[in-house]
């Protein structure tokens, strides 16, 4: 495949904080996540590291598009399992339309984490 970096996004999450987070508002996690992606995360007995994983991809990938928080839903980008079981982005909604703008065919995307920081790099295609 022929396809050139359109934008390289990275963002970090301290864990703790955004556990935090997720006790203050336990409704946040339905904002921001997919059922697909809630479920995944619960399969641990504590699932913060995986969603606060799957929220630094998200704006990672809002960085790689080149626009703030808030121009799309969270939940217009979704982190999935590729075929071999990599993650991989999903995009609906206003950011698949702006995706398509940008002339975005495809993403490469890594995730990590430790117990203190999840971290995300997003490279839109």
């Amino acid at each position: 495949m022929d396809a050139y970096v359109i934008g390289v996004g990275i963002d970090a999450v301290e864990i703790d904080r955004f556990r935090l987070a997720l006790q203050r508002t336990p409704r946040i996690a339905e904002r921001l996540f997919s059922d697909a992606e809630r479920a995944y995360a619960a399969r641990r007995r504590d699932p913060t590291e995986r969603l606060a994983a799957r929220f630094a991809a998200k704006e990672a990938v809002m960085k790689a598009m080149g626009v703030g928080l808030w121009k799309f839903s969270f939940r217009d980008v979704e982190v999935v399992r590729g075929p071999l079981g990599a993650p991989a982005v999903k995009l609906e909604g206003q950011a698949a339309v702006l995706a398509e703008e940008l002339g975005i065919t495809g993403w490469k995307l890594s995730l990590t984490h430790t117990d203190r920081t999840a971290q995300a790099i997003a490279i839109a295609l």
